[in-house]
């Protein structure tokens, strides 16, 4: 294989946005703000905010904003939740209609504190949605809810169009960007949700310190998980404070991976600096769901 120079540390122009805020940003912000909901987009600094909300796409983030754990690459804030909020439920499903949206994706924080890591919450949420917006396919992107059976059965029973939980890296990074994470416990997470029968999805960074051999190695235990749709995207540090950028991947490095991944036998892949997990997950759904 072509080594492809990666070592630049300075941001490339391959990794610049265009601000766009139209209309529909502007709506998409002042619903967000008014129904009192947490974003991923805002809450993980994505870089294609402007794009995903002018075409009134958000990924809505449930179960409050303060997370459990700490991992080195994430800006959501760490700490003790005080969360408690029996009718955001309702208000998600709510503002996913005013939206308007055919496709839909919620995550959440991780709340190791609760008995079952906040599943029967993320069960309602998915049927309020799936009620009160029945033309609209749910996509969820959960926590690994310490790999606890009874906790990802009452969200798989919910019964989700796409069940999502992200890799984020290879195995040996774990320790310095998942402390309090396992690597078997997210392929046991992706394992489970394909024996329960749903589409199952799943997305890692580039750029952290990983060798083309160990990102290899990821993707093909991602696929024997039996995992449908990949995303692979860059790393971008969100602040000082976490953890540095080691190497921004070229273009064409992410299309080798794109294609490895095709050739094995996934489904589907996104691969591309700007990537991230819910990027473009309506043109996902209408493609890749039969």
């Amino acid at each position: 294989m072509t080594k492809i120079n990666s070592t630049d540390i300075r941001k490339p122009e391959w990794l610049k946005t265009k601000i766009n805020t139209g209309s529909n940003y502007r709506e998409v912000k002042k619903m967000v703000q008014n129904k009192k909901l947490n974003t991923v987009c805002e809450e993980a600094l994505c870089p294609n905010i402007y794009e995903c909300w002018e075409r009134r796409s958000a990924t809505l983030m449930i179960l409050g904003d303060v997370c459990t754990r700490s991992c080195g690459f994430c800006n959501v804030i760490t700490g003790k939740p005080i969360w408690d909020d029996p009718e955001e439920p309702y208000r998600t499903a709510q503002a996913v209609k005013q939206m308007g949206l055919k496709h839909c994706v919620i995550t959440s924080v991780n709340r190791d504190e609760l008995i079952d890591g906040g599943a029967k919450i993320w069960s309602e949420t998915i049927k309020q949605i799936q009620k009160f917006n029945p033309d609209c396919s749910v996509e969820v992107l959960i926590p690994d809810m310490k790999n606890d059976n009874k906790s990802l059965n009452i969200i798989f029973k919910s019964n989700p169009r796409i069940l999502g939980h992200n890799m984020e890296t290879i195995s040996r990074l774990y320790s310095i960007v998942r402390p309090q994470a396992k690597y078997d416990w997210s392929l046991n997470v992706l394992r489970k949700s394909k024996k329960f029968g749903l589409k199952t999805k799943t997305a890692f960074m580039l750029g952290l310190g990983e060798t083309s051999e160990e990102v290899f190695d990821l993707i093909n235990d991602i696929y024997e998980t039996g995992c449908d749709i990949l995303a692979i995207g860059q790393y971008l540090q969100p602040t000082k404070k976490h953890l540095p950028v080691k190497r921004y991947v070229h273009p064409d490095e992410f299309k080798i991976y794109k294609n490895y991944g095709l050739k094995i036998g996934l489904s589907w892949v996104e691969s591309g600096p700007l990537v991230r997990s819910s990027y473009r997950a309506d043109e996902q759904a209408r493609m890749s769901i039969s």
